[in-house]
């Protein structure tokens, strides 16, 4: 990462002009970069959710063949296995739901429709991740570290080159992991603590003598609390990932430095989740109304409706590993302009044998 003079053009003065680098596309990205550049006071604040979408879209056309291409190949085959639950059997969704419902009905909890459709859910989701988790360690987490890379090359103002991305992941893909496998934990722990939680807290109102439809509204304020705790988990978890790609710590110490870099930007955290949860969901209501459930006729609408809604989630979730990323140069360059501090190359000298000269 040539990051000497700062990792973003978006968040940097732009020194290149059109004749140096000879590439027009460049020039053009530069260009509109340096739009939301000038301010009166020339130092650089944080950006919000809305110019993290801009520079997004920025970053899409500058380098949308590498983009695309990642999309392609590694997005939408964990895409099209999330949407369809191929992996999931549902006889072992339908013994964790009866579970989860008698743990439900002995802490005091009224069976109504809706805690039965979350019981479900989380059954679904639970068997989901774990029969997809060969998928998520290997494509999705690679998929990650090529769009942080490609957001990097970005910035570096160079186009995405597979073979150096290659050499890059080999050396990095060990940390990658173990940081990978510390958020999933994480996330699990959480969950875990929401139904402890949650079952004490409804055992505790159902002794005091509460109406079972008196414990439903106990039990809400706690999922609406657990909701945005486990928001801010996978809100750190996400830069995390960034993280261990672009810098040199893996494990707790790449959650310690994410939960660190983002204090202060939590808001604009919450809201870059809170859009692209909302999108996947929109794409993933649609799949199951207009794929599981609808078709016409002989139900050949399937044939082109299913591949479709793949690629929409595959989008999303390529705006949403990008926009992480673009978050994380945000709140890097706003921690350095505090601390009066100079970023410092990482994956670009990975690419360079040792001994050559730096050239400017």
């Amino acid at each position: 990462m040539e990051a000497s003079s700062g990792p973003s053009p978006r968040l940097n003065s732009i020194s290149f002009n059109k004749e140096k680098h000879g590439d027009p596309d460049i020039y053009n990205f530069e260009l509109e970069s340096s739009d939301l550049n000038v301010q009166s006071d020339h130092h650089f604040h944080p950006m919000n959710a809305l110019e993290i979408l801009r520079e997004t879209v920025r970053i899409l056309r500058y380098n949308s063949a590498g983009l695309m291409a990642i999309a392609a190949l590694l997005i939408c085959p964990v895409s099209a296995v999330l949407l369809s639950n191929i992996l999931v059997d549902h006889s072992t969704v339908k013994r964790l739901t009866i579970r989860l419902l008698l743990v439900a009905k002995s802490s005091g909890l009224p069976l109504k429709p809706f805690i039965k459709q979350s019981c479900q859910k989380f059954s679904e989701m639970a068997i989901s991740a774990t029969m997809c988790f060969p998928l998520y360690i290997t494509l999705s987490l690679l998929s990650k570290a090529a769009v942080v890379y490609s957001v990097d090359c970005t910035y570096s103002r160079k186009k995405f080159d597979s073979s150096k991305f290659y050499l890059i992941i080999s050396k990095i893909w060990r940390r990658i992991v173990v940081t990978y496998l510390w958020l999933c934990m994480v996330i699990a722990g959480c969950l875990t603590l929401f139904l402890v939680l949650l079952v004490a807290v409804s055992s505790l109102f159902s002794i005091i003598g509460f109406p079972a439809d008196l414990i439903v509204y106990p039990a809400m304020i706690v999922g609406l609390v657990f909701s945005i705790i486990l928001a801010n988990a996978i809100i750190i978890c996400n830069i995390a990932i960034v993280i261990s790609v672009l810098e040199d710590v893996s494990g707790p110490q790449a959650l310690l430095r994410s939960s660190l870099l983002i204090k202060g930007q939590t808001q604009v955290g919450l809201l870059i989740f809170l859009g692209s949860t909302i999108g996947m969901a929109f794409v993933e209501g649609l799949f199951e109304h207009r794929v599981k459930t609808l078709s016409y006729g002989d139900g050949s609408s399937r044939l082109w409706e299913g591949p479709l809604l793949v690629v929409m989630y595959s989008f999303v979730v390529l705006i949403d590993s990008m926009m992480s990323a673009v978050f994380y140069f945000s709140c890097k360059n706003y921690s350095m302009e505090a601390s009066k501090e100079e970023s410092q190359p990482v994956l670009e000298a990975m690419t360079v044998p040792p001994g050559t000269p730096d050239i400017q």
